[in-house]
């Protein structure tokens, strides 16, 4: 068990850095073949930092690890909300009057809904849905390009590309980024969905627990990390834009690449108390996002408290 778990963390360890090299060595040389920062942002930046989750609940289905993949895109779309959000918040209250934002809050509940749907149904995500959830997500990506083409200063969706500009250009540094990821990628979903498969044989519980808890909550410590940095240069009012763009892009294209690889189901205690605990966390960013209220410190420490309740009662349901 011990040797499991070390080797699990490992396996995180190894993800989130092979994620964010290839996303700056991606970066680099989308910019040295003068690729508009639009597009970069849009494609390479958008879809590398959540390319953990993505690769992770790729393999889970492909070795028929359903209960990780699932965890993995709940889990992390919970801890974008309480987590993310919530920490941050008690550095500096997040903003949330941000122009453009409500309509991908409506695409975000949209997906949510869709997904909730998925759920509570017999097939639970099938090949089928998997490529109508991809669909889903080139739509959206078309559409932020629309509005972000049309004239708009700025799209609450869309990342910033000065962070990953990492001396763009084709050079050695950028290549072995771009190589150190590619390979990274792939060995760090191994090892987390074949030692969380393991402990959680080992230890009697569900799958899905590894996901919820120890998985997604190391795959949204980049996110984690950017709001607390906005936070602390009290520029926090970039960061709910991400959160909700985050939790499209986990539904809708991680859920839909798992769907096709192989397809997900959901047990009973998922439905239970993650999905629950997932809209609850989607109906709570509405209300400030519809209110244009900032998120503060109390909303923070109340978003904290959900999700260590939420943890705790994974952990209690696990078997």
């Amino acid at each position: 068990m011990i040797s499991h778990v070390i080797l699990l963390f490992f396996g995180l360890a190894v993800l989130l850095i092979a994620g964010d090299l290839l996303v700056r060595g991606a970066v680099g040389l989308a910019l040295a073949a003068r690729v508009p920062a639009l597009l970069v942002s849009l494609t390479i930046v958008a879809f590398g930092t959540s390319a953990p989750e993505l690769v992770v609940s790729i393999e889970a289905a492909l070795k028929g690890a359903g209960g990780i993949a699932v965890g993995n895109i709940v889990g992390s779309n919970i801890a974008n909300v309480f987590l993310v959000l919530g920490l941050p918040a008690l550095i500096y209250p997040i903003a949330t009057s941000v122009d453009g934002l409500r309509s991908h809050l409506v695409i975000m509940l949209a997906a949510t809904v869709g997904l909730a749907f998925l759920a509570y149904g017999p097939a639970g995500i099938s090949p089928v849905a998997g490529a109508c959830l991809l669909a889903g997500i080139l739509a959206y990506t078309t559409f932020v390009a629309w509005r972000a083409l049309s004239g708009r200063r700025h799209d609450p969706a869309i990342d910033d590309i000065e962070a990953y500009a990492d001396k763009p250009g084709l050079n050695v540094r950028t290549l072995l980024f771009v190589a150190a990821g590619l390979g990274g990628l792939p060995l760090g979903a191994h090892l987390l969905v074949t030692h969380g498969s393991a402990i959680a044989e080992a230890a009697g519980i569900r799958e899905a627990v590894i996901g919820l808890t120890i998985i997604a909550f190391g795959t949204s410590l980049p996110e984690l990390a950017t709001v607390a940095a906005a936070a602390l240069r009290k520029k926090s009012d970039v960061a709910i834009g991400g959160v909700i763009g985050s939790n499209i892009f986990n539904i809708l294209a991680v859920g839909g690449a798992a769907g096709v690889a192989g397809g997900v189901g959901f047990d009973p205690q998922s439905r239970m108390l993650d999905m629950p605990a997932m809209i609850i966390a989607a109906l709570f960013i509405s209300y400030f996002v519809l209110t244009r209220r900032p998120v503060g410190r109390v909303s923070g420490i109340v978003c904290l408290a959900a999700y260590i309740a939420f943890i705790a009662g994974a952990v209690v349901y696990a078997a």
